[in-house]
Order: structure tokens, then sequence, then C-alpha cells
């Protein structure tokens, strides 16, 4: 099992940079490259902290390329001799202390709007990621379904037929988590037996938002959305208040993360810890947890 965490390094700490739209008007594709070379920098000084504390996964910032989906921005980041430098360092880093890296799209990246023009700076995202995910050797895209949009039938259709217009690059990447208020994990099961994508499952949206259904039987079909070699992919956090506050805590509770133990019952996956003080809350994991053990 390999636990990691979500792009700022608090320890270091890592200092990720990005600027508006009309920054970019003012000063061109200088400024953007200035700070593309600054994050991807930041990207490896994290990873090799992270392989001195054991740490083999981590999610890198959806803003490394500043604007880098706008349709407005038109420097080609992914063919500058100067950042494939750098991404190339990543990526054999990455291959030789096999470390997974993930990025997760926002909130306004989805497949199931009724929104044409939505929908459109949807692709142009998720090509972005998967550009920036090819230079470096990374495996995960993670997306949540959206909305219901007044019928959730009918948008687990759209996410369905929209996946299906997807690269194959892209499709190798996808993978599709249940939320904490809307599509919990047996919609999001539903639209994986329709379209394949694979399930990442996030424990704490569960504890949120589920209809009380068996989660063993459900779990299993997670599992088996993931084709081999492929490893599972999930997520923990514990509630800020109380377990089923949607808020996230600093660290996740030693109780919490057993119970997703208890219910993996020796799976192999990886985790990615959802804590306010990200790399500080996998320490205390591995110290509270595995060095029990």
């Amino acid at each position: 099992m390999r636990l990691g965490y979500a792009c700022i390094n608090t320890t270091m700490p890592t200092k990720f940079r990005t600027c508006r739209l009309a920054t970019y008007e003012n000063k061109g594709s200088d400024i953007i490259k200035e700070l593309t070379l600054n994050n991807l920098i930041n990207v490896y000084e994290a990873l090799k902290w992270n392989v001195k504390h054991d740490i083999l996964f981590y999610r890198m910032s959806t803003e490394l390329v500043p604007l880098g989906s706008h349709y407005k921005m038109d420097w080609e980041w992914w063919l500058d001799n100067d950042i494939l430098l750098l991404t190339d360092k990543i990526k054999a880093y990455k291959e030789k202390h096999d470390i997974r890296l993930s990025m997760h799209p926002g909130q306004f990246t989805v497949l199931s709007t009724p929104r044409e023009e939505v929908l459109e700076r949807s692709f142009l995202d998720l090509e972005y990621h998967d550009r920036l995910l090819n230079l470096v050797g990374g495996t995960d895209m993670i997306i949540h379904g959206g909305g219901q949009y007044g019928d959730m039938d009918q948008a687990k259709k759209r996410y369905v037929k929209n996946y299906k217009l997807l690269s194959t690059s892209i499709k190798e990447k996808l993978r599709l988590e249940n939320d904490d208020k809307t599509y919990a994990l047996h919609d999001v099961l539903d639209i994986h037996q329709e379209c394949g994508v694979p399930i990442c499952f996030d424990i704490h949206h569960h504890l949120c938002h589920n209809n009380g259904q068996a989660l063993e039987p459900m779990l299993e079909r997670v599992f088996a959305s993931w084709p081999a070699p492929l490893i599972p992919k999930m997520h923990i956090s514990s509630g800020k208040t109380h377990e089923r506050d949607r808020s996230h805590h600093d660290f996740v509770f030693k109780q919490d993360f057993n119970r997703l133990l208890k219910i993996l019952d020796g799976k192999n996956v990886d985790v990615m810890v959802e804590a306010k003080l990200k790399e500080q809350a996998v320490l205390r994991i591995q110290q509270e947890v595995f060095a029990e053990k």
C-alpha cells in the first residue's frame, strides 16, 4: 500500500505559483513559462522529500501550468525543451522509486453537464491534464460526477455518452470518484457498468452520502472496475468536527484509517490522504497505524 497526499508539502514548504488571464495577456507566454518551471521544480523537490519519508504516492497540483487548459493560452508548453528537461527528470525519478502520480481536475470539469460550453471546457481541461501526466509518467485523473441537473438518470447517461468521446489516452487515466452530496457509490458504479470507467472509492464521502446499501458487495464491484495490472486508488479523510462533517480535519484519525483497513481485508490499494496538514497527516498514519503492525 502506497500512501500519498495532495499537492502542498507544508514542511518544505512547496510554493506553487499561478497567474490571472490578464497577466498572461499583458506579459505573454514568458511569464507562464517562468511559473511553470518554478512549479515543476517544486514537484521534483517534493518527490525527493517524499521518497526520504517513504511516501510514494503524490497528487500534483492542477495548476502546474498556469492557464494550461484556457482556450486563450496558446503557448505549446508540452513541446518546450526547457519544460521537457524537467518533466523527463520527474518521470525518471518517478520510475526509479515506483512513485504513483495523479491529478484531480477541478469541480467544473464534469462530463454530465447539459451545457455545451461547460462540456467543451471540460474536454480542454482533461486534455491538459492528460498531456502533463503523459510527460511525467502519471497514471490517474480523478473527477466527480457533477450535478443531477434535475434528473439523475439523464445526467448519468450524459456522462457515459461524453466519456465515450474521450481519447484513449484520457480514458486510460480517468477515474470517477463518489462524492459527499450527489453521486453516491451506487451512482458511480452505475456509470462504470455502462462505460467501464474505474471507480475511486472515497470512504469519508461514502459515510457522508449513501443510500443505506451494503458496502461489501459494492466494494467488490469497485475492485473489479480496475483492470489488471492497475492498483485501485482510494481516498480517506476525517470529518473536521464529527464523522460525517464534510469538511476535512487536519489529520486522519487512527480509528478512521483502521476502519478502511478492516473493510479492505488485505486487498492491495493505494490511498490518498486528504487532510489539511498534508504530508504531516501521512507521517502520523505511518507512525500510529503501520509502525505498530
